[in-house]
């Protein structure tokens, strides 16, 4: 039995429409997200949270990645693309499914080599339409994974050997054996099988020890995975039905924020969750490994 861990707090009642891809970055102690639908970058700083700021970048922002020559990379509906935080200037890297116009960009991170991987969806829910690209730091792009329902979640253990993937629809995590020299994928495995009662796998992180945490679409809760044996370790109840994401952040990457959505939730749902598309943190004394940069 999977143990109940402790609560937590609602950090920023931002009532986001799609709340999705939290990253931290510790150059400057702040965590980037977006609200996916409505176009919008957010930054959140914990030491002056009455200062969060909000960006409005179309369409569909939906990953951020820290660069390491400054600024951030991101992922909007037809490709990858460079963003300076102060002017605000907008540059493409790399174009991706731009005449696929169903589609769209979803969750992204990079690998430990500073490649930005990042995997597309059907925007009328059409069945294998999306695909897994990864972008290398010359913004040469290649296809992982194609057939892919919905991409979502990404993580990679510490020492880069193994990608973590979620394809939503299927209710699994699948792991792959990663070569860090060359950003190729072989020997896909389900490590992780969703139960049907708990909602859908949606963003997911991995922490310190090699456990990922998996946030729960519809089943209000992030949870805690042993991808060595399968098993559900513990979980955060999430006063949100459809918990999208999560990162570890912080000082000392010991702080698990956790993104939500509110779409598609009535009036009457929403009595019932009001802080529903907020940013949640929680302090649990596990510690999460630090963000990778892209280095293109």
């Amino acid at each position: 039995m999977a143990d109940k861990l402790q609560e937590p707090e609602l950090v920023y009642d931002a009532k986001a429409t799609l709340g999705e891809g939290p990253v931290w970055d510790h150059r400057t102690g702040c965590l980037y997200w977006v609200d996916i639908l409505e176009n919008q970058l957010h930054r959140f700083d914990p030491n002056h949270p009455d200062t969060s700021t909000r960006v409005s970048i179309k369409p569909y922002v939906s990953s951020i990645v820290p660069r390491q020559s400054g600024g951030i990379a991101l992922t909007l509906q037809d490709g990858f693309y460079a963003f300076d935080l102060e002017s605000r200037q907008l540059s493409l890297l790399a174009e991706v499914e731009a005449t696929i116009t169903d589609n769209r960009f979803n969750d992204g991170k990079c690998d430990p080599a500073g490649r930005f991987v990042a995997g597309t969806m059907s925007m009328s829910d059409q069945p294998a339409r999306g695909a897994l690209y990864t972008l290398d730091a010359d913004h040469a792009v290649k296809r992982l994974l194609s057939d892919v329902h919905l991409s979502n979640g990404l993580a990679w253990t510490e020492d880069g050997k193994t990608l973590y993937h979620i394809d939503t629809p299927t209710r699994q995590v699948k792991a792959y054996d990663y070569n860090l020299q060359s950003g190729e994928i072989q020997n896909g495995r389900v490590v992780v099988q969703f139960p049907d009662d708990q909602g859908f796998p949606d963003g997911m992180t991995i922490d310190a020890e090699g456990m990922l945490w998996i946030a729960h679409w519809g089943g209000w809760q992030v949870s805690r995975w042993n991808p060595a044996t399968g098993s559900k370790l513990g979980y955060v109840a999430v006063p949100a039905s459809q918990v999208t994401c999560c990162t570890f952040g912080g000082p000392n990457l010991d702080q698990l924020y956790i993104t939500t959505a509110r779409i598609g939730l009535d009036e009457q749902a929403l009595e019932h969750q009001p802080a529903a598309g907020g940013l949640f943190r929680v302090s649990l004394g596990i510690k999460g490994l630090q963000t990778s940069f892209y280095r293109g």
